[in-house]
């Protein structure tokens, strides 16, 4: 997201921010609430959902803010301060393009437009509109402020509409369906799930063999680390036109010929046994080498997967930052999802005594790189990045960032902020 606002580092300035933005477009948000949504940062296994494995990250403080009130019509008006210059978005309930229209692909309206779609198709009985304004600091790729849009809308909605779901993974397959079927994005459910359900100071460890969500504290002893995100200053497309869609077609395209073959498998994380999975790269390698380097990648992240839940479990942050080191060099070389200025970022902070592990994060191309660093080396690692990045990359001097984070709640509602 973009804007030309003071940068909101906090939520007091947060609302105050909404709240001016409110006064001046006329949004009648004040004694409603504020939903908050964080961001997320993936320990393993990136890039996993789609291919069937377990999945562990946190939440991070980047945030997506939404003032929201019921308004007491069939009409939802909503303002982003990152994009004012689309303004107020106006529409009736129900009456949105239809999906993947041409008309949105570049419009962060199609993000509300399509939690209504999804949530009337769904059969919920929307009727009910609200106000809301809304700003985020979410840098741009790699810390999924899609996939946290996306759930403060369906949230804020079902709110206002008096709306429960008894089940949660309900709402992540709603959030999921925005973005598949209504953007045309073919992401998975990573995002949604490590924002979701995070929990401050905690891990989230999600099994997709029963969907089911454990909490994994850091183990005592554990050396003072930060969560530092490396924004590229570059500008990331969509899933949907990025080099994440090509990869996830590769993966499917390979569990079909497995199928074809007569492998019992279902998706590349059911090749588990190292002698299955040199068996596959017997036969298949030398016919369909590219689709091999896809697998290697998941085959071996999904084994260091284990290995960096036992490293957190026991406190040996150590360990897990090297296990990230890994799955980044793996990213890059066999799974090949990465990008020239994120793997600039990687090369700087990993000269810095103190960085634990550093790889590109999320869907790849641009946007993010991100690393685990003892907190005794945060100041150097900017300075690694402010003295090298620029010269490296001047294209992009003006727009890169370095945003140290903690872990954090998912999803944070307050009441009556506003000023």
């Amino acid at each position: 997201m973009t804007g030309d606002l003071t940068p909101v580092s906090n939520d007091t300035q947060a609302f105050d921010l909404l709240g001016r933005l409110a006064r001046e477009h006329q949004m009648d948000v004040h004694g409603g609430q504020v939903r908050r949504t964080s961001s997320r940062f993936c320990l393993g296994v990136e890039h996993g959902d789609y291919n069937g494995t377990e999945l562990f990250g946190v939440g991070t403080d980047r945030f997506i803010w939404m003032a929201y009130k019921a308004n007491g019509t069939d009409r939802m008006r909503l303002f982003s301060g990152n994009f004012p210059d689309e303004g107020v978005v106006e529409f009736t309930l129900g009456d949105v393009p239809n999906p993947q229209s041409p008309g949105i692909a570049e419009r962060w309206a199609r993000f509300p437009f399509g939690v209504n779609f999804v949530l009337r198709r769904a059969g919920y009985e929307i009727a009910r509109g609200f106000d809301a304004v809304l700003y985020g600091n979410i840098p741009g790729g790699g810390m999924s402020r899609s996939a946290s849009l996306t759930l403060n809308l369906i949230l804020s909605l079902l709110d206002v509409n008096k709306i429960g779901v008894d089940e949660d993974m309900a709402i992540i397959d709603l959030a999921q369906a925005v973005e598949n079927d209504y953007i045309g994005s073919p992401c998975g459910q990573l995002d949604q799930i490590m924002i979701y359900f995070a929990k401050e100071g905690m891990g989230t460890h999600y099994n997709p063999a029963d969907r089911s969500i454990k909490y994994v504290s850091l183990g005592a002893g554990a050396t003072d680390f930060r969560i530092v995100s490396l924004d590229t200053g570059t500008v990331r497309p969509g899933l949907e036109k990025s080099t994440y869609k090509l990869r996830r077609g590769q993966c499917e395209e390979l569990v079909g010929l497995l199928k074809a073959r007569g492998y019992d498998i279902g998706c590349l994380a059911d090749v588990r046994e190292e002698t299955l999975f040199h068996k596959i790269q017997d036969e298949f390698s030398a016919e369909y080498p590219q689709l091999c380097r896809r697998l290697t990648y998941i085959y071996h992240a999904q084994n260091r997967f284990y290995e960096m839940l036992d490293a957190w479990k026991a406190g040996d942050i150590e360990r897990v930052g090297a296990i990230f080191r890994a799955d980044g060099i793996g990213l890059r070389d066999e799974y090949q999802i990465s990008g020239p200025e994120l793997e600039t970022m990687c090369d700087l902070v990993r000269t810095v005594e103190g960085v634990l592990g550093e790889r590109m994060l999320g869907g790849g191309d641009r946007g993010a790189s991100g690393a685990l660093v003892r907190a005794d080396a945060v100041e150097g690692v900017r300075a690694a990045v402010e003295s090298g990045y620029p010269r490296s990359r001047p294209d992009h001097a003006e727009g890169y960032a370095t945003h140290v984070c903690k872990m954090v709640d998912g999803v944070t509602l307050f009441k009556n902020q506003l000023p």
